[in-house]
């Protein structure tokens, strides 16, 4: 039999679903899960999804894995995750924010403590919520969905933005408690990423090789690229390009720096060598991104 193929799914596709509120290509929300026509087919996502089940039952596998979600449950799917086998009962509630991978970033800049939300749901991607902190994501969805489709004024990004982030206070607060239990079962590569992650968070502006990175935690090149696939499933290369990639996407949208300025402090030999890098890394030129 042949293996079916993987599909990419989008922002653009996902605004094409029925939906209670969409802010641009950054944020799209979701009152009525069980309308939303979810593929037969696996598919590759490029994008965030967070969403509450408050009613029903959902079933799904990601990354092959199999993960059953119940009223109650607080699901998170990160960018690169395939999804397939979903299967909902036709009683299915929820609430459900849909982030671009761009958008989030933005929102997470230089607060480490809330990237770890969605690096600890790569490893429990399903998290059931005590009321009080189901009513808290609930209330959080109740104002985010009123900016949007209230009156557009100058700063109605900005304000959803900071509404976003406090929420991702909330629910980290809620992991870091969990994480309190679990910690005992971490493996040494979970130990090995997460130092890593803060590493990178850290020093990317200046530094992007590998080797160095496994120098400062003490261990071999080869074995914490073994160590970061078996927790992440991404290699160490592709963690640095995505966290550098965010630095330059915030710099040049954030600042007035100059490209070349950018490029001196981000430790690129010249602007062009930080040109090629952008462009193969997000389909456009610095400049092209800056006005777009």
């Amino acid at each position: 039999m042949e293996k079916p193929k993987i599909l990419e799914t989008s922002m653009e596709l996902a605004k094409q679903w029925e939906n209670s509120g969409v802010l641009g290509d950054d944020l799209l929300l979701l009152d009525h899960m069980n309308e939303v026509p979810f593929p037969r087919e696996p598919r590759r996502m490029n994008f965030i999804l967070m969403a509450l089940c408050t009613g029903g039952q959902v079933r799904y596998t990601m990354d092959t894995q199999e993960q059953v979600v119940n009223p109650g449950d607080l699901l998170i799917v990160g960018e690169r995750h395939v999804i397939d086998n979903y299967e909902a009962s036709p009683d299915l509630k929820g609430l459900c924010f849909i982030v671009s991978v761009k958008f989030f970033h933005e929102i997470i800049k230089n607060v480490s403590n809330v990237s770890a939300l969605f690096l600890f749901a790569r490893k429990f991607p399903v998290l059931h919520l005590k009321d009080r902190d189901q009513n808290v994501f609930k209330e959080y969805y109740s104002m985010i969905r009123s900016k949007i489709k209230g009156e557009e004024t100058p700063f109605r990004t900005d304000l959803i933005r900071t509404l976003m982030l406090a929420m991702f206070y909330d629910l980290s607060n809620v992991i870091y408690h969990f994480q309190q239990l679990t910690d005992t079962n971490k493996t040494r590569a979970d130990v090995i990423f997460t130092s890593f992650i803060k590493l990178v968070e850290d020093n990317c502006r200046h530094e992007r090789r590998v080797s160095w990175y496994a120098s400062q935690l003490d261990i071999t090149p080869k074995y914490l690229s073994e160590c970061i696939k078996r927790a992440s499933r991404r290699t160490p290369n592709e963690w640095i390009d995505n966290y550098v990639t965010m630095e330059l996407r915030v710099m040049l949208k954030n600042t007035t720096k100059s490209i070349r300025d950018i490029a001196e402090e981000m430790n690129f030999a010249n602007q062009s060598f930080l040109g090629k890098y952008f462009k193969e890394h997000t389909g456009m030129s610095p400049s092209e991104y800056r006005r777009s």
